[in-house]
This record gives C-alpha cells, structure tokens and sequence, in this order.
C-alpha cells in the first residue's frame, strides 16, 4: 500500500470501505429481498427499501426520472449476485457519501492522496453531484445527502434477474447473462432488458490449504469436470494425498452456477453429480472452503485468499495461472472462464430507451478510470477494456 492511501493502522479509509463492501456479503448472506436493505449496505444508513414504489417504472418516456412522492427523484435499488455486489455496493456507499472533492481518499484529490482517475474529472462537485449533475439532476453540495440515494441488496443472479423483470428493483446485478438465468433467447432478452457490463471475472477454481499446500496447484479442465461430474472422487487420483475430495457448488440459479455450468462443463443444464454441498454466497463458499480439509470450489476471485488459493487451469494445452504478471493467466479474457459482470435495466411502455437518468448516472460512475479503479479493480476484478467501456456508455440515456 502506497504512503499516500495509509491512515493510522495501515489502512486506508478508502480501502476500508471498499473492503467492507466485498466482505459485507457475510452479514447480508440471509438477505433475499429485492427491497430490504440495512443501514451497512450502501443505503445511506436510513433502512430505506424500495417499497415505496421507488422502482424504475417511475420514470417518463423521454427518460427523466419519477420522484419519491414529494418531487425529490426515487430511491434507486439494486438487487441480485454475490459476485457483483462488491462493486454495486462500494459504488452505492460511495454515492451516498456524497464526499466532496477535498476528501482526496474516496473522491478528488488533496495534498496528500489522489484517487486513480480523478486527473481525468474536471470538477469542483461532491461525487454524487458530479455524476448526478450530468444527468440533469440538481446538486446539493452536502456530504452524505446526494441527489438521490441508492441501495444494493444481496440475493443471487437469478433472483436478481427475476426481480428486475418484475420491475420490483430498477437494477438486477448479475453474474451470468439473464439469458441463462431466465430461460429466455437473445431477441427475447433484448427485447425485455438493457445488459450493462461494468467489469469481468477471471472466475478461479480455489482449493483448500492443505491441498494447495501438499502440492495440488495445477489441474487440467478435463480433471474439474471429473472431479463435478463424479468421476474423480479422491485426491490420490491426481497426485495429491489420499484424501476424499469435498466438492463444493453455488447455489442453483446463482450466475456463478451458471457461468460454471455453460464455460466448464458445456451448458447451463449439464451435471454436476460430484457436488456434496452447495451454497448461495460466493462469501459462504469461501468459508466452507477456508474450514474443510480436501476442499474445492469455484468461486469470484474477490473472495479468493490465503486461505482460499487459486489453481492454474490447463486447458487444451494452454496453462492460466492466478497471477497477473503470468503469460496467460486467469486475467485474461481468453481465460475460459472469464465473465461478463452484469447489471440489467428493464424495457418498459415509460423508459423505451430501458435505462432512466438515475439508473444512466449510477451506471455512469462506473465507466471510466475511476469507476473501474476504484469499484472493479479494487475489489480484484477484471476492468473493462477502453473500447468496452465506450460501448457501455452508448446504453446510457443521452447526458442532460
């Protein structure tokens, strides 16, 4: 960690808060609603939900916003994947903090930090006013009191997909293509739904400790579909310890399941026999993994650790490691697990364009140098590509 970015502890605040929101899966872990939310979940601490009609049907056809019942615009909610949420949710806590340029740790710069991309944003604004104001919103120049507020709860992929076609939450956050998580094909999912990517994962395959340890560092993708698909049950079978191999999954529906079923093992309904336990949070996974002898899993690499390794994977000859520097690494985009991160808006009779101002501003603030340093690489996932970035800004509604 840079001098720049260190507080007292070692720690930044900034990276404080992005680490709460890639670890503030374990406390939201029972949390399915599209509409609940708690005062730690980027809601700006006042337990709003998205009950209150707050949805994206409260928008006009020409893409302006609906308001809250007192002319203010609508609660913005979010809702879906495990994997997604550390950077819907640090981006949802960063715009309600509404921090001013002074604070150089989250937003702008000072004399002692400045925030990756901030040299790119010419502006005097609070970040929510800066993004917000692009819009068309009105700025209100306060700390903590953005133009309008914003809330991620923590389900999966498919409730999220399904949340969002049911115009329960304005964006349904998923790790798989709603496609897949739906049943629906191309034209009908582009009739329905706006698909934002706002980052990639290389999705790792992890092991436990003592397995890593004991020198399972390596395993070709014919071997994982063995170990899922039950045909290889022991370590001893691929040169690790005589030990019976814990196979861990996600939860049916989850887009990490899905993902893994369509890169892995050939298609979204394809067998997965081997697993013995499967769970609904990449962060429960993670800790079953961390707390069991003989374990392997797959998994976002925000949650990977120590504790949690990454395996390199060989695929038809080609080795992808977990490191970054390597000649072909999980990284990549050829890696072939690597996956879009998605966040859907929904098509409807009052925003023809699928995307209204606020959802287009929250988006926004994750399409260029500082949204994909701070939100997506920050949190170990993979950014967006210049020209990528450029044809996700096209899905926004066009700025004020």
């Amino acid at each position: 960690m840079s001098d720049r970015n260190s507080v007292e502890g070692g720690v930044s605040r900034r990276k404080a808060l992005i680490t709460a929101g890639a670890l503030g899966t374990a406390g939201l872990a029972g949390c399915s609603g599209g509409n609940s939310s708690s005062g730690d979940d980027g809601s700006g601490g006042d337990g709003s939900s998205g009950d209150d009609g707050s949805s994206g049907d409260g928008s006009s056809g020409d893409g302006s916003s609906g308001d809250g019942g007192d002319g203010s615009p609508a609660l913005l909610t979010a809702e879906g994947s495990s994997t997604v949420y550390p950077i819907s949710n640090t981006g949802s806590s960063y715009w309600n903090a509404n921090a001013p340029p002074s604070d150089g740790e989250y937003w702008g710069e000072n004399d002692e930090t400045s925030v990756p991309g901030w040299d790119e944003i010419d502006t005097d604004m609070h970040l929510a006013d800066y993004f917000a104001s692009q819009f068309g919103f009105e700025t209100t120049g306060q700390r903590s009191d953005p133009p309008y507020n914003t809330t991620v709860s923590l389900s999966h992929s498919g409730t999220g997909c399904e949340a969002v076609r049911d115009e329960l939450v304005d964006i349904g956050n998923s790790s798989g293509p709603i496609t897949a998580e739906l049943g629906l094909s191309e034209s009908e999912a582009e009739e329905m739904f706006v698909d934002h990517v706002v980052g990639r994962d290389g999705q790792p395959v992890v092991v436990s400790s003592d397995i890593y340890d004991a020198g399972v560092t390596e395993l070709t993708g014919e071997q994982v579909r063995q170990i899922y698909q039950d045909e290889v049950t022991n370590w001893s079978e691929l040169g690790g310890p005589d030990q019976e191999i814990y196979v861990i999954g996600r939860a049916e529906g989850s887009g990490t399941d899905t993902s893994f079923r369509l890169n892995m093992l050939g298609g979204a309904d394809a067998s997965m026999s081997g697993v013995d336990t499967r769970f609904g949070q990449n962060q429960q996974v993670a800790e079953a993994v961390a707390n069991n002898d003989g374990a392997i899993a797959y998994m976002a690499l925000a949650f990977t650790s120590d504790q949690v390794q990454p395996i390199a994977i060989d695929f038809d000859g080609t080795v992808y490691r977990p490191d970054r520097d390597a000649e072909n690494t999980i990284f990549d985009s050829e890696y072939p697990l690597n996956r879009d991160l998605h966040m859907y808006t929904r098509i409807t009779e009052e925003t023809s364009s699928g995307t209204d101002r606020r959802e287009g501003a929250f988006l926004n603030m994750f399409l260029g140098t500082f949204g994909q340093t701070v939100f997506v690489e920050d949190n170990n996932y993979i950014p967006l590509p210049t020209a990528d970035i450029e044809a996700e800004r096209e899905k926004l509604p066009d700025p004020a």
